[in-house]
């Protein structure tokens, strides 16, 4: 079964896989929508809305992925993201980030740069496990999924910053 599909196009079907689910749930909801029966035709016409909800993310997530053959492996783990590189690495938590930025070199090389008070975490956007931080970094207030697949379109060298927490002033003086 190895030999069935070239390896690049085996990496474009794990890279869309739930995409495809999720158009295959949609196509099957639709079909049991097509039998007789009200009943049947609504939990049809449910079942393919939830997927056409989950199609929305599952898209977002295959554009952002990479083939994550860059240096170190990342992994997002309770609210921590973990990178573990071959010669730096370290860990921030998503509740403490303070800035989130994306650097390009003049190589073509991009690296999310993540700060949090007292560190900074330089993460590849080609590491293994990288995709995982596109959940991580939409669950930040304010900060959404199109200016992250936006910013890792863009080819202009330099560091763009994505995102950056609001301190609220105290109410006390």
């Amino acid at each position: 079964m190895s030999g069935f599909l070239r390896p690049e196009a085996a990496a474009v079907l794990r890279r869309w896989s739930e995409v495809i689910a999720a158009c295959g749930v949609i196509a099957l909801g639709l079909w049991i929508a097509a039998r007789p029966g009200f009943i049947v035709q609504g939990f049809g016409y449910v079942l393919a809305a939830l997927a056409a909800l989950a199609l929305i993310p599952a898209v977002r997530r295959a554009r952002f992925a990479t083939e994550g053959e860059g240096p170190g492996v990342v992994q997002v783990v309770e609210g921590r993201i973990l990178y573990m590189g071959p010669q730096t690495g370290g860990a921030v938590s998503l509740a403490e980030l303070t800035s989130l930025a994306i650097r390009r070199d003049h190589d073509g090389r991009a690296a999310w740069i993540l700060s949090e008070p007292g560190q900074f975490l330089v993460v590849p956007v080609d590491a293994a496990g990288a995709d995982a931080l596109f959940d991580a970094f939409t669950t930040l207030p304010g900060l959404g999924g199109q200016r992250l697949l936006a910013a890792r379109r863009e080819t202009r060298m330099g560091e763009q910053m994505l995102w950056r927490r609001v301190i609220a002033p105290a109410l006390t003086g």
